[in-house]
């Protein structure tokens, strides 16, 4: 058996808050392929190219696994929690836990003439920023509001404190969250907390400690959550992976 070559790689963007991202993979010959590894809830949105088709990840509720006959290159940008409505023009709820083309998003026309640029681009990503770019030239700014919200929520507020210091109710703070963030603020909340969980136990971190860090109520609260929103156990999303 031999696993399929898969590299990864991530650079800053010029839109504000985003990041820009490339992943390449190659089967080696005689061999079956190689594992297909979730993508995790990470209360973003993607802009990407796989395969000569345009897509908008969606904010994820739950891991997403990728089709393994999926494509070989994929080039992105993905936009800081809460920003990418404002690029794309669609409410983030719309979207929760689905990969839709472009083309239904945006006219036709617009998104034929993308995906033929992003089709003979030497670095896809980078057309991918200067799409973004335009776009923010020509919209409103995200509200401030939603970068206090993500941290606030990110440093372990609760949804109650993080509502009385933006200035506004609970309700409010709900219904602007589907728009801006695709899901209620109690499960951005949850979705960070898994991050932060995640960076501490890949730094070492012992998973009780972990727990007690992250905001969980104690270590069998973390397997918990981990589970439900990845849909495997914390030992094995930690577990050492092939190149």
């Amino acid at each position: 058996m031999s696993y399929e070559t898969v590299e990864y790689a991530e650079r800053p963007s010029r839109v504000p808050g985003a990041v820009l991202w490339t992943r390449t993979s190659g089967g080696a010959s005689g061999g079956a392929a190689g594992p297909v590894y979730p993508v995790l809830p990470d209360g973003c949105m993607d802009l990407l190219w796989a395969g000569g088709r345009l897509m908008v990840a969606g904010p994820d509720t739950r891991a997403y696994r990728p089709d393994p006959e999926a494509a070989a290159r994929y080039a992105g940008i993905r936009f800081y929690p809460g920003t990418a409505p404002a690029f794309l023009g669609v409410p983030a709820h719309e979207l929760r836990d689905r990969r839709v083309d472009l083309a239904d998003l945006w006219p036709s026309a617009e998104a034929r003439r993308l995906t033929e640029r992003m089709d003979a681009a030497r670095d896809p990503a980078a057309v991918l920023e200067s799409v973004a770019l335009a776009r923010a030239g020509g919209t409103e700014p995200p509200d401030p509001l939603l970068a206090h919200v993500v941290k606030a929520l990110d440093a372990g507020r609760s949804v109650a404190a993080t509502a009385e210091e933006a200035g506004i109710n609970a309700r409010l703070l709900h219904r602007r969250s589907l728009a801006a963030f695709g899901y209620g603020p109690k499960t951005l909340a949850r979705v960070l907390r898994l991050q932060r969980a995640l960076a501490l136990a890949r730094g070492g971190l012992a998973y009780a400690e972990t727990a007690f860090v992250a905001g969980f109520a104690d270590q069998a609260h973390l397997a918990r959550d981990v589970k439900e929103l990845t849909g495997m156990p914390l030992s094995e999303l930690l577990s050492p992976r092939p190149a």
